[in-house]
C-alpha cells in the first residue's frame, strides 16, 4: 500500500443503468441482492458482501456511461489524497469534498470519506 494514498479496498461500484426498472428487478430478484438503501429513484444500492453495488441513471452525476469505483479513506485523509493525486498528474473532477477522477480508459474513480450528516450526529 502506498502510504500517501491509504486506500485499503474498493467500497462501492456504480453501474450506470439505461433501464433502471429492469436493472433493479435483475439485481434484486434474479441475483437476489438485498436493497441496501435508495437515495433517490435514480440511485439505488445493494449490499454485496462488504461492497455496495449502486445503480444510477446516466446523467444523475456524470453524463457518460463510464464505470465508477469509489475508494474510501478516513475523512482526515481526503485532502492529502487529493494533493498526492494532483502531484502525480491526475486531474481532479471536483474539489476535495469528493474526489472523482478518471483512469486512462475514462472510468470514473473516486476517493471519499463518508461523513455523517450533521442532523444524524450524536
Amino acid at each position: 500500500m502506498d502510504p500517501k494514498l491509504p486506500i485499503r479496498s474498493i467500497d462501492y461500484t456504480v453501474i450506470f443503468a439505461r433501464q433502471m426498472s429492469k436493472m433493479r428487478e435483475f439485481y434484486a430478484k434474479t441475483m437476489g441482492f438485498a436493497l441496501h438503501r435508495e437515495l433517490s429513484p435514480k440511485w439505488v444500492e445493494y449490499r454485496v458482501g462488504s461492497n455496495v453495488l449502486a445503480l444510477a441513471e446516466p446523467g444523475s452525476r456524470f453524463n457518460d456511461m463510464s464505470l465508477q469505483l469509489a475508494f474510501r479513506v478516513a475523512p482526515q485523509e481526503v485532502d492529502a489524497c487529493a494533493k498526492t493525486l494532483e502531484e502525480r498528474g491526475v486531474a481532479i473532477v471536483s474539489p476535495p469534498t469528493d474526489q472523482p477522477f478518471r483512469d486512462p480508459d475514462g472510468n470514473v474513480l473516486e476517493i471519499y470519506a463518508e461523513i455523517v450528516p450533521f442532523a444524524n450526529r450524536t
